[in-house]
């Protein structure tokens, strides 16, 4: 995680078709037709790759920062007509990283972003009237309440939120991390969960670590973390261990249930984001008091 500058790029921190089978008896059985096969094998791949492109994430929903990426995001119980949601980290607030310890809650802030299409195109502009949510402790997000409702945005771009998923994410999920910073995308997998990630001051808790294919870098900070598959956000992106030091940074540790320290070198690693669902109420509003609400308090 590089401290991002306003006008600069922030860093790191922060099945294929079946073919069915006929029982015939051994005296009718006949070796199948060659062009036959043929067919059959091209309209299985063919199945397979229109479903794989269907499930690919692309750039619709995802938001362009001054400093970082971000999405736009609705919860399992968003309505319509509730003001519209930004997912971003929490060190990408443009006043500065929140202090280990820090949260901050419904800060008026009015900052400008640009929703992008599916090709990675603008596709209008957002502005945010506060920061709902924000914070970089045992987690690294900003949750930015913006002036327009999700139906107004509809409307205007085309441009449906993606969801964030309600459900601890699973080890061995084939993921794509988003960047509309820099309209590139990021693929690998959920190789584990780390109860601890150290960086400079900051611990964050249950991060996900990510397989070695996704190499992000700066700028990529606040990308949403989609799971290919369903679609929805299962994560934040937020940083990578850039030069093997030990939880310095930009080089977070991983410290497990005994204490333990280590350091992967090339590795990056996201937030979880099925926190924030129990933490919203009706209208899209931030509420610490919920009873299965976790994330935490001021």
């Amino acid at each position: 995680m590089k401290r991002p500058l306003v006008i600069t790029l922030a860093a790191g921190f922060f099945g294929a078709a079946a073919a069915a089978g006929v029982v015939v008896s051994p005296a009718t059985a006949q070796a199948p037709d060659a062009k036959a096969k043929a067919e059959a094998k091209a309209d299985a791949k063919a199945e397979a790759k229109a479903h794989a492109k269907k499930a690919a994430p692309d750039f619709a929903g995802t938001v362009a920062l001054s400093n970082c990426s971000g999405s736009l995001v609705k919860m399992p119980d968003s309505k319509a007509s509730d003001p519209a949601l930004v997912l971003t980290n929490g060190h990408c607030r443009e006043a500065g990283m929140p202090e280990p310890g820090q949260v901050i809650v419904d800060e008026n802030v009015k900052r400008d972003m640009t929703l992008l299409d599916a090709k990675g195109d603008d596709a209008g502009k957002l502005t945010s009237k506060k920061i709902a949510y924000g914070t970089m402790t045992d987690t690294d997000v900003t949750l930015y309440e913006l002036d327009s409702t999700y139906e107004e945005i509809k409307s205007k771009t085309k441009i449906d939120p993606l969801e964030v998923q309600a459900a601890h994410p699973k080890e061995g999920t084939a993921m794509t991390v988003v960047s509309g910073y820099w309209k590139e995308t990021y693929s690998c997998s959920v190789d584990g969960f780390v109860p601890e990630l150290r960086e400079d001051g900051w611990k964050m808790k249950d991060s996900i670590r990510y397989t070695k294919e996704c190499e992000t870098k700066g700028g990529t900070s606040g990308s949403p973390i989609i799971d290919d598959s369903s679609g929805k956000i299962l994560g934040i992106n937020n940083t990578r261990n850039e030069d093997g030091e030990k939880c310095t940074l930009n080089n977070p540790c991983e410290v497990d249930k005994d204490g333990k320290v280590t350091v992967h070198e090339g590795i990056a690693y996201g937030q979880q984001t099925h926190t924030l669902t129990s933490c919203i109420a009706a209208g899209n509003k931030v509420d610490l008091s919920l009873a299965d609400c976790k994330l935490p308090k001021p």
